[in-house]
């Protein structure tokens, strides 16, 4: 069989227009699925149209960060052309399906952007003498999607500006002073004291 070209979805403006399915949508979006799954992009299209903003808006409560999230939302879309057929229907709903998909992707995202952070300050120890003190590691150690979401919302601004550049961007301190064109002093100040609040918001001892 020929291999099928995955469909381009539509970016995350057109992911904001659209409304939610209406809850009586199962069967349709059912029938959507199994044209997928026969290789139908038309039937992909209105899937993606009728459910993509609350796959947005799933990936977004979990990532916090906008593109990340539409990086996920694409990575969701992808899977479901690819998947299609093993939806069942006796799970359940095909909207809880797609749920379900969404919300493993943004955790797996966000537990692969902690592994690339680890990794990150691993090497800069050895080579770059970059300080990760034991709070950071504490902090990342315990690090669930849905509790940083929230206790993020406790720093300030800057503190919050500066810490998802450094552990969802991946970002050495130096490259986070670049970013923000702040001294690399000022930019540790920053994290060392928003890694404190998040410590105590996450309960960490």
């Amino acid at each position: 069989m020929e291999a099928m070209e995955t469909p381009k979805a539509p970016n995350s403006e057109a992911v904001a227009a659209v409304t939610d399915p209406p809850a009586d949508s199962s069967h349709q979006l059912a029938v959507l699925l199994e044209g997928i799954a026969r290789g139908d992009q038309a039937a992909f299209a209105e899937f993606y149209r009728l459910t993509s903003r609350r796959v947005f808006g799933m990936a977004r409560r979990v990532l916090i960060d906008p593109e990340l999230s539409e990086d996920t939302t694409q990575e969701v879309f992808l899977q479901v052309w690819q998947n299609a057929a093993k939806f069942d229907s006796s799970a359940g709903s095909p909207l809880s399906w797609l749920m379900t998909i969404s919300h493993r992707r943004a955790v797996d995202r966000v537990r692969s952007a902690q592994s690339s952070t680890d990794r990150e300050a691993k090497y800069g120890a050895s080579s770059q003498d970059i300080e990760h003190d034991s709070v950071s590691d504490e902090v990342s150690s315990r690090l669930e999607a849905e509790a940083v979401v929230r206790c993020l919302e406790t720093l300030t601004e800057t503190q919050q500006e500066s810490v998802r550049l450094a552990y969802y961007g991946g970002l050495t301190y130096r490259e986070v002073a670049e970013r923000l064109n702040a001294a690399v002093p000022t930019i540790k100040s920053r994290i060392r004291d928003g890694l404190i609040r998040l410590k105590t918001c996450l309960g960490v001892s």
